[in-house]
């Protein structure tokens, strides 16, 4: 007699693995290397994003929630989009999401033993200045107020989420203060991000979750997302609204310091400014402003920004594996992966991410 089928949850998420896509963990770089945005010329960028699902023989999908698309604004403009899915869902939706962000919604019918999302992007970049921040006269010295207009629309984003009861996290937030007198906001945040680049040690993570703030204080490590998280957190914990980014890092070939999170799906924040608005920081490179950083989802907490996410039925042992591949290219005339500046490509295995009788897989390697 036949096991009965279970249903089994999968969420890809952004979050679980922040990696290098080869494996490396380098060592933190230096103060020095701290990466201001400029006002570069525009470049058009080409994404990829091709996740793959094998199973032992077909199974049943439940419906799968996509957040592939880029936010169109003054410093990225989508030029062309391009969601190809096998087999073909009977249905695909699209809708905003709380913060804004375009979500696709596919429904299936039938099984298959195999199933692929295909994601290529084509979009205008276009680098800002970002080291004056052209905050508010009022903003520039911490601590400052938001305005009464202002304030309804930052305060989830200002309070902390998780919980602190040692004040480890507060408490290192506070040693970028000046003591007894106004601290430069701008230096502020500058001297944060630079501290969590060379001061944490980048590392890989396969296991499903957060990585508490408190958590990567204390092991002085953690992923892209986990380095994000904790910024934000610290400077809630300063009464400063911040957000978490999901994306994709464009790696230039190029002298410069070394980037981490290339070939992947990456993550960083945004803290708002009064006069800046949200301005981008990404505490694993030490990239303040948006140079070469691709925004696609922004959200009050990392889970509310899964790229993929939806169920399977079939038995337990049916999941074979994942292969993830992200490709990022300033040339959008070639296809081969080894043409291109930044490409990545991960494969897990099928046990790497079940437990508890929840299927939960990874779309990205962070």
């Amino acid at each position: 007699m036949p096991r009965p089928e279970h249903r089994r949850d999968r969420e890809d998420r952004a979050q679980d693995l922040y990696d290098d896509p080869h494996g490396a963990e380098p060592g933190p770089a230096p103060r020095s290397d701290i990466l201001l945005s400029g006002n570069a010329a525009m470049t058009v960028l080409t994404v990829r994003h091709v996740t793959t699902y094998r199973y032992r023989q077909p199974v049943a999908f439940g419906e799968h929630r996509m957040m592939f698309r880029p936010r169109d604004s003054y410093d990225q403009r989508l030029l062309e989009s391009q969601l190809m899915i096998t087999p073909k869902p009977v249905s695909i939706r699209w809708i905003h999401d709380v913060f804004g962000n375009c979500v696709a919604l596919a429904r299936f019918s039938g099984r298959a033993s195999e199933l692929t999302f295909d994601s290529r992007i084509q979009l205008e970049h276009s680098p800002l200045n970002a080291p004056d921040f052209q905050m508010d006269a009022d903003a520039k010295t911490y601590p400052f107020a938001y305005s009464a207009e202002e304030l309804p629309d930052l305060a989830r984003c200002m309070e902390p989420h998780y919980p602190d009861p040692d004040h480890v996290v507060s408490n290192w937030a506070r040693q970028f203060l000046r003591v007894g007198h106004p601290t430069d906001t701008g230096t502020l945040l500058m001297t944060m991000t630079c501290a969590i680049q060379e001061s944490f040690r980048y590392s890989r993570r396969s296991e499903a979750g957060i990585q508490p703030p408190a958590m990567t204080l204390a092991l002085r490590q953690g992923t892209c997302r986990d380095f994000a998280l904790l910024m934000m957190e610290a400077v809630r914990s300063l009464g400063l609204a911040a957000r978490f980014v999901t994306g994709y890092l464009y790696v230039p070939d190029r002298d410069g310091p070394a980037r981490l999170g290339g070939g992947a799906t990456h993550a960083w924040c945004q803290v708002y400014l009064p006069g800046a608005g949200w301005v981008e920081f990404d505490p694993t490179n030490g990239i303040i402003g948006n140079k070469d950083l691709i925004r696609v989802a922004v959200a009050r907490d990392p889970s509310q920004a899964v790229p993929l996410s939806g169920t399977w039925i079939g038995l337990s042992g049916d999941a074979l594996d994942m292969v993830v591949e992200v490709q990022v290219s300033s040339d959008p005339s070639s296809d081969r992966a080894s043409d291109r500046s930044d490409a990545g490509q991960a494969e897990i295995p099928a046990g790497a991410a079940e437990r508890d009788g929840e299927r939960r897989v990874v779309d990205q390697r962070y």
